[in-house]
């Protein structure tokens, strides 16, 4: 029997969703509750502390980076071993870019989709009454969206709780619970979003204090009582096919940002999965058929990873004969040099012609659609992808290598010939979420 489930969302980013969202999986789970918890959107920070809060893998579900049987199948599958999954929106409930009805990016689409009711984190920090408004008008702006409970947030007095309070519940809208402006928990964060979950200096303490907080101040009970049976999927689709049948996976805090659903899948369709440190200095297993490096933060290991000369060594040696790809932060890696923050310049692998910076920071940001040009480990030539590129650094030095792919944002706006290969190695900037259209094949 699948678990029941619910969304936590809020009007805008920095209302307090990450944190309830923690406390409320960690309390629950505290009480013995298999809990899943999923992110909604193309984050990798937040997974992971969903995981440390669950004892169970992050997970993420894009509506607009995943066919829509990939995400019934997901959501599914997360349910089927749990007795709540917790969704996570991200930034508002209904952000998201315009384009193709139900494929946004919004945590909206999957309340419609899956027929889930949300739960809204409402900071009401300089307001009282007046955040009935803001209720109303989230629960009227697309009918096919349940807001089935708020909880309040920055609350300053009981006095406070009670006007707001009064007001939202004469929406018809249940109040599960109403957070203290004193005593919030805040986690540290860093130029991507929140400090990694596994370099959080205290983060089992922290976890235990904000389901401490949950349990104070939420009624768990009301809040169980509300989710919806997931409804039921087939198996579920690989997102991307495997790029070989024994993959060297970089794997640490300077690689961190693998997506789940991704490598999952990969182990469904048979593949194993060799891991390995970059900053322990280890290389890919020789065994293996291909290396992945992940995105994550290199440019805070530069120097770390300019003198791991048995990880260096032994990438340049596998590229030889064996194909390698990186993604962002791995893609960096596979350049000539990293220049971090401080404008100090670390060589790295050098097996791409390009060269980054953190000191010149530019933002990109946003989701990507790609044709690729030519053969790699993201499949064939021609194979549509959909991913999100997020990052500061800027190329200082843009090489000569051929380009990977043909790349589109998220409205399909073209942005030109991106990435780069040179012979069996290839990078990119942005993060593969799904092949486009339908995921290719299926788990045996």
């Amino acid at each position: 029997m699948t678990a029941r489930a619910f969304i936590i969302a809020a009007p805008r980013s920095g209302s307090g969703k990450t944190t309830v969202t923690l406390g409320v999986a960690a309390a629950l789970h505290a009480r013995g509750v298999r809990v899943r918890a999923v992110k909604s959107g193309p984050d990798y920070i937040d997974p992971a502390f969903h995981a440390a809060a669950t004892g169970e893998p992050g997970l993420n579900l894009d509506s607009f980076a995943m066919p829509p049987v990939l995400i019934d199948a997901l959501a599914a599958q997360a349910g089927a071993q749990a007795d709540i999954v917790l969704i996570e929106a991200s930034m508002g409930l209904f952000d998201g870019i315009e384009g193709e009805a139900g494929r946004s990016g919004a945590a909206a689409d999957l309340a419609a989709r899956l027929g889930l009711p949300v739960v809204l984190v409402l900071d009401i920090s300089g307001q009282s009454q007046s955040a009935a408004a803001v209720v109303r008008g989230f629960a009227t702006h697309d009918p096919r969206v349940r807001i089935a409970g708020v909880i309040l947030n920055q609350v300053a007095s009981e006095r406070h709780r009670a006007q707001a309070s009064a007001a939202i519940a004469g929406l018809g809208i249940q109040i599960l619970g109403s957070l203290p402006r004193d005593g919030a928990v805040r986690l540290p964060e860093r130029h991507l979003g929140l400090v990694q979950a596994g370099e959080h200096p205290a983060l089992a303490a922290q976890l235990a204090a904000l389901a401490e907080r949950a349990e104070k101040h939420i009624d768990l009970d009301a809040l169980l009582a509300l989710g919806a049976p997931l409804p039921a999927s087939g198996p579920a689709p690989v997102a991307l096919v495997p790029p070989g049948q024994r993959i060297a996976l970089a794997q640490d805090v300077a690689f961190s940002f693998a997506y789940e659903h991704v490598v999952a899948g990969w182990r469904r369709a048979g593949a194993e999965i060799l891991p390995f440190s970059p900053l322990a200095n280890e290389a890919p297993d020789a065994d293996a058929d291909i290396c992945w490096l992940p995105g994550g933060y290199p440019e805070l290991h530069g120097e770390t990873l300019a003198h791991a000369s048995r990880f260096l060594d032994g990438l340049r040696e596998f590229a030889q004969t064996r194909p390698v790809h990186g993604e962002c932060g791995g893609f960096m890696v596979l350049g000539q040099s990293i220049e971090d923050a401080e404008g100090r310049v670390h060589p790295m692998l050098g097996l791409l012609g390009h060269a980054t910076s953190f000191a010149k920071r530019r933002l990109n940001l946003g989701y990507r659609q790609a044709v690729t040009l030519h053969a790699s480990p993201l499949g064939p030539a021609g194979t549509r992808l959909r991913g999100h590129e997020f990052h500061y650094a800027s190329v200082t030095q843009a090489g000569d290598d051929a380009p990977l792919v043909e790349l589109s944002d998220g409205q399909g706006k073209g942005m030109g010939p991106s990435g780069r290969r040179r012979g069996l190695v290839s990078g990119t900037f942005f993060h593969v979420i799904a092949t486009d259209g339908h995921a290719s094949g299926a788990e045996p």
